[in-house]
């Protein structure tokens, strides 16, 4: 129900928004809490709970790309090392071993300096973050599934690496996929976030969750803490919603991750 609630808020912010989230009102700066502002207002005079919903839908889409990309990306790599193994399976290990070992921080300020801050260079920053980790999960599945018999028989049968693959290995990880997708979405809302607080994502005056705990960090020193109060516990809940139901998934479909 709760990401039910995040994905509806994401799709339908512009319609349930009570004010336009970049729309300054000098005579309410800083405003605290009341009827027409139920979070009040930040230090431009702009509505928290309007730039609230309004920071959900790069929030989410950022997210979603990234898990499209790491599960596509990570799964092909995966079936592929798995097929064919020996030394393929070795070298593609240790680029996989390489990538791990960059820091997503590291990754981002790489991709900034290519693409410019935004929203598309963190996302490519933590597609290739999390790319390997999926990797190295899916690929210990293929290499089991790899190894049962029903793979010698369709091989027996003539049957081509790529159609067993697609047909046989990739149905019987598809629950490991989802569960992995699952827990790396919540983990892609949290680096977003981070990256945005740090000016390397969305830039303002555009909404986000990360840009509302920066830009309501000094309201949290002088005693207006409900835009920077807000932004975090969007984060958490997101990541604490999506964390429960990777573990939930993986209980129903008896996942060993």
């Amino acid at each position: 129900m709760v990401i039910a609630l995040l994905f509806a808020v994401a799709l339908l912010g512009p319609l349930i928004q009570p004010y336009d989230p970049n729309a300054n009102d000098y005579d309410a700066i800083s405003a605290s809490a009341s009827l027409s502002h139920p979070l009040g207002t930040d230090a431009l005079g702009r509505d928290v709970l309007s730039r609230l919903i309004a920071g959900a839908r790069p929030s989410m889409i950022g997210a979603i790309v990234v898990v499209v990309l790491a599960t596509a990306v990570g799964t092909a790599i995966a079936l592929f090392s798995a097929w064919f193994g020996g030394w393929v399976d070795a070298l593609v290990s240790r680029v996989l071993d390489f990538l791990m070992s960059f820091p997503a921080l590291l990754l981002a300020f790489m991709a900034v300096s290519l693409f410019g801050p935004g929203l598309v260079a963190p996302v490519i920053a933590i597609s290739i973050h999390f790319t390997p980790y999926f990797s190295k999960i899916i690929r210990g599945a293929a290499l089991r599934e790899r190894g049962l018999s029903y793979v010698a028989a369709a091989q027996v049968l003539g049957f081509s690496g790529l159609f067993i693959a697609r047909r046989h290995l990739l149905p019987n990880v598809a629950p490991l996929i989802l569960v992995q997708s699952a827990m790396t979405f919540g983990y892609a809302m949290l680096n977003l976030a981070a990256l945005a607080y740090l000016g390397l994502g969305v830039q303002p005056p555009a909404a986000d969750w990360g840009l509302l705990i920066a830009t309501g960090q000094q309201g949290l020193l002088e005693g207006h803490p409900l835009e920077a109060l807000s932004g975090c516990a969007m984060v958490l809940i997101s990541v604490f919603a999506f964390t429960v139901l990777g573990q939930q998934l993986a209980s129903r479909f008896g996942v060993r991750r």
